[in-house]
């Protein structure tokens, strides 16, 4: 998706985190990463470590200045974040309550290097982006974006990109809903708990990427242009790339469905454009029956 040049961004709710000082040590394949990942979502411990890349230092905030405009957020991932940000909450601030629910912004959406500390432990870059209900706060290391092409075989994209971001956001609107406490985000499997949290967020990234170009700035200037086809099939690819079939494949080469816990690539292509197609409110992936995921 392309940013309109005159659209004003804000970077109130973004924050960045320079290179921690201290020394890495070790590392392990994306395949091995990102199952590790997995599993510390499921049991709620980061186990990530296990896989090397463990940091240990200090960290200082760096200032995102440099981003100012949709030229900027066209031109440099950092200030895309900031736009998508921005845009998302412009969305969902009008969005939320047709969910039952009194819409706040996430507390901040985080962009570090290496590891960062967060309410819900320490993170490394390893762990990929998530979002932490503690805090209510996105983290990122933007050089997943280029795993995502490198490691997975993504076909890139700016969208690709937003569409993790948006991903994340919808679990923001999740635990504003309550998901989060009411669900058994523990349990694994096609029809869990945890997929089908995975797949509702999935299904409000599609939500706002169809309503995307709708969003304004303070001025009333519209953040983003409409997405084409292409940009779309982008986005789609990445989650696909990102289903638990695939990387199952990837790393052992074989694909166990009962301990899936995002869904798998079909799944998440279809929740995606179930968003796409019926908005925010079409995407209850908690009342349907199992054959219906």
């Amino acid at each position: 998706m392309t940013f309109n040049d005159n659209a004003k961004l804000d970077t109130s709710r973004v924050s960045k985190r320079g290179r921690n000082t201290g020394i890495a040590v070790g590392g392990g394949s994306a395949v091995v990463v990102i199952g590790l990942f997995l599993l510390s979502q499921v049991l709620g411990v980061d186990l990530t470590g296990l896989a090397g890349g463990a940091q240990q230092g200090t960290q200082s905030e760096e200032s995102l200045d440099k981003c100012k405009t949709g030229v900027d957020a066209n031109r440099d991932v950092e200030c895309l974040m900031v736009g998508a940000e921005n845009s998302l909450n412009d969305y969902w601030t009008d969005e939320a309550p047709a969910l039952g629910v009194a819409f706040t912004p996430t507390n901040d959406i985080n962009l570090f290097v290496d590891s960062i500390g967060t309410g819900c432990g320490q993170a490394s870059s390893a762990t990929g982006p998530f979002y932490c209900p503690p805090d209510q706060s996105i983290y990122i290391d933007t050089s997943f974006f280029d795993e995502l092409r490198t490691q997975f075989g993504a076909s890139g994209g700016t969208l690709s990109e937003l569409y993790v971001v948006a991903h994340e956001y919808g679990h923001h609107i999740q635990n504003l809903l309550g998901v989060m406490d009411r669900t058994d985000r523990t349990d694994t499997g096609p029809t869990s708990d945890s997929v089908r949290t995975e797949l509702q967020a999935d299904c409000y990234a599609g939500a706002w990427v169809a309503a995307a170009s709708t969003t304004e700035d303070q001025d009333g200037v519209t953040f983003i242009e409409p997405a084409t086809d292409a940009q779309i099939a982008d986005a789609l690819n990445a989650a696909s790339v990102i289903g638990d079939d695939r990387i199952q494949e990837m790393g052992s080469g074989q694909v166990n469905p009962e301990t899936w816990t995002h869904g798998s690539s079909e799944q998440r292509e279809k929740w995606f454009q179930t968003g796409m197609k019926n908005g925010a409110t079409g995407c209850d992936t908690f009342s349907i029956s199992g054959s219906e995921l």
